[in-house]
């Protein structure tokens, strides 16, 4: 293990000692999984980003156009061999 030193603010150090005390671990190992848990929630959404996100999808989920796979697969080959070709024709 690598010794650290930090400084705590009054209330994190009072903290820091309650939560010690009260599960038993010592103050490095509840600073340890303070820290591992704390690595875990970035990234992570909170309930209220993926609240909005999710109403989001909702939202467009009735923009997506109800079409046969044939026409969009049809559509999407055009597409590929407009491009190959040198992009749309104008005239």
């Amino acid at each position: 293990m690598i010794k650290r030193t930090f400084v705590l603010d009054d209330e994190s150090s009072a903290y820091l000692d309650r939560v010690s005390e009260r599960t038993g671990m010592p103050k490095s190992q509840v600073v340890r999984e303070a820290l591992r848990l704390h690595g875990q929630q970035l990234g992570r959404l909170t309930d209220e980003e993926r609240e909005r996100l999710l109403a989001a999808f909702d939202r467009r989920v009735g923009d997506v156009p109800d079409r046969p796979r044939e026409e969009v697969e049809a559509e999407l080959a055009e597409v590929v061999r407009a491009r190959r070709a040198g992009g749309r024709r104008r005239a």
